[in-house]
């Protein structure tokens, strides 16, 4: 049936996340009838918090909600969605639900550098972005405001800016000014991350960070954005919300403009939703599966998918994590959970060779990984209690993000084999892996993290590495961008080549993944997207 709305909405976003909610408010800010498609319900922080508290094991996701009609994929139990077919798991977490993954994110909110965006002219690997870095900077700036986002000015190897942060640096702990003054020694550029996280009075009417230490997986007081916060304003200019609406078909018309979006509802009742534009604003693998779903005649491979572009080029920043025990007492877990970063390796000429990195010093309290160790071991009483404390003063944790390059054979699509969720509808199946770029990339971060473990004190031969990659959960390049319709999904105004009045918002559209979190990039697109729906929508 069709759903009963006040008024046709000019504009229907799909998706309920930092994309979907800032090009909801630009556009409903601008006078437009927006609508907002959520998969998943809304969520209330202090019930989160009391979830958490509450929750063994205490994980990532565990407070929040199970969604039956929206699956999200697990920490422990990632295959009970995501279905692995490649040579490495791509083992995503991503939240179905009103502000999406910004929930239990760390807040940090990087520029790209311009290089990242010229791979291909620069150093001959990759590909380029249709569009420069000085096309997005003032959105960046825009993006920042809107965030609220606190970072040092003029730091080395950071991205050219055109004003100043919101914001003053969030200060460092004590573990972070012994690393600083330690790592510079050794050569390396150190700064304090850019964060969207309050650090002074009131900003934005979020109150100031108190370090609770556990920004991931919820930040309890709420001085970190989230993206219910866009959604919430966007609400406040008129637009409408629809939760636990899942969005399996777009409806193509004979001049192949986007007619209609299907959702269906927890107990599978169907609506259609008719618009004159749409933003498919849904995370880099439930945006493009909902595309793949929507075979039709007029679209036989799927909405957008032309090219054969559409699930492909999967990308993530492949992680290493290195643990020691330093010689002094550090202290790490006061304040937020990702302070500073090593930002020297983020560009220069060995990108041909391998890939971009930033280092980061986890500030996350250790003491339950090193209790169940130690209890491992058989200690007990005053052992223990002195062992746990000593070592909890003492571990560090240096963990890195690797640049990924887009590859057509890393890619998602429905279930091959008809394996469905509790709505019926096709679980996300995966072939993906990590190429030698990234391989060798690592390699040099694990010999970097010992030598500088050494200089901590670290006993000879103690550095403990991960095996294989972490996921990072920036899911990026299933719709990538480009000029060439043949071989990307959308140009560089995020439009689809294929669909004259239908968006991507979202990480899935960019060609390169760079060496930094994704959030700040996905949040300057859409405000530029949400600005220039609203001005061509003008009459």
């Amino acid at each position: 049936m069709t759903t009963t709305l006040p008024h046709r909405p000019q504009l229907l976003v799909i998706g309920a996340g930092v994309a979907g909610g800032l090009v909801a408010q630009r556009a409903a800010e601008a006078g437009m009838r927006v609508t907002i498609l959520c998969d998943g319900p809304e969520l209330d922080r202090t019930q989160l918090v009391d979830r958490f508290r509450q929750a063994d094991p205490q994980t990532m996701m565990s407070p929040y909600p199970v969604v039956p009609h929206a699956p999200q994929p697990q920490v422990a139990r990632t295959d009970d969605y995501l279905i692995q077919k490649g040579p490495r798991p791509y083992n995503q977490q991503y939240i179905r639900a009103v502000g999406g993954t910004t929930w239990h994110w760390a807040a940090s909110t990087w520029r790209y550098l311009p290089n990242d965006m010229k791979l291909r002219t620069l150093y001959g690997v990759g590909r380029d972005w249709p569009l420069d870095y000085w096309d997005i900077e003032p959105w960046y700036a825009e993006a920042e405001r809107a965030l609220g986002v606190a970072g040092p000015e003029d730091a080395p190897f950071d991205a050219p800016r055109s004003s100043p942060y919101p914001m003053p640096p969030a200060p460092f702990s004590y573990m972070d000014q012994i690393f600083h003054e330690e790592l510079q020694r050794l050569g390396y550029a150190h700064i304090s991350a850019p964060q969207a996280r309050n650090n002074q009075q009131v900003y934005d009417g979020r109150p100031p960070c108190c370090g609770n230490a556990n920004c991931m997986p919820i930040c309890p007081i709420g001085a970190q954005y989230s993206g219910n916060m866009s959604i919430e304003k966007a609400q406040a200019a008129g637009a409408q919300l629809i939760t636990d609406a899942v969005v399996h078909r777009l409806e193509v018309g004979e001049d192949g403009r986007i007619t209609a979006a299907r959702y269906l509802t927890p107990s599978r009742e169907e609506f259609r939703v008719e618009a004159d534009r749409f933003v498919l604003a849904a995370n880099g693998i439930e945006g493009p599966k909902i595309m793949l779903m929507s075979t039709q005649d007029r679209a036989p491979q799927g909405v957008g998918n032309s090219s054969d572009m559409v699930g492909r080029n999967l990308m993530d920043h492949p992680g290493t994590s290195s643990s020691f025990d330093s010689e002094r007492p550090l202290w790490p877990g006061r304040g937020p959970n990702v302070i500073s970063a090593i930002t020297s390796l983020r560009d220069g000429d060995f990108r041909s060779e391998y890939s971009a990195r930033k280092m980061m010093i986890l500030n996350m309290n250790p003491v339950e990984g090193i209790a169940l160790a130690a209890i491992d071991e058989g200690l007990t009483g005053d052992a223990l209690r002195n062992a746990v404390r000593h070592r909890t003063a003492r571990r560090q944790v240096i963990t890195a993000f690797h640049e990924q390059l887009p590859d057509p054979s890393n890619r998602m699509r429905p279930s091959t084999e008809g394996l469905t969720d509790a709505l019926g509808l096709p679980r996300p199946e995966i072939h993906y892996d990590v190429d030698d770029y990234v391989t060798r990339a690592a390699e040099d971060t694990k010999r970097r993290v010992e030598e500088i473990a050494e200089r901590f004190g670290a006993a000879p031969g103690s550095v403990e590495h991960n095996e294989g990659y972490l996921p990072n959960n920036h899911i990026t390049g299933a719709t990538i961008m480009g000029e060439d319709p043949r071989d990307s999904v959308v140009n560089s105004d995020c439009r689809t080549h294929d669909h004259p009045n239908l968006w991507i918002s979202s990480s899935s559209n960019f060609p390169s993944v760079s060496s930094v979190n994704v959030t700040l990039t996905i949040a300057a697109l859409a405000l530029r997207l949400g600005e220039h729906i609203a001005t061509e929508a003008q009459p």
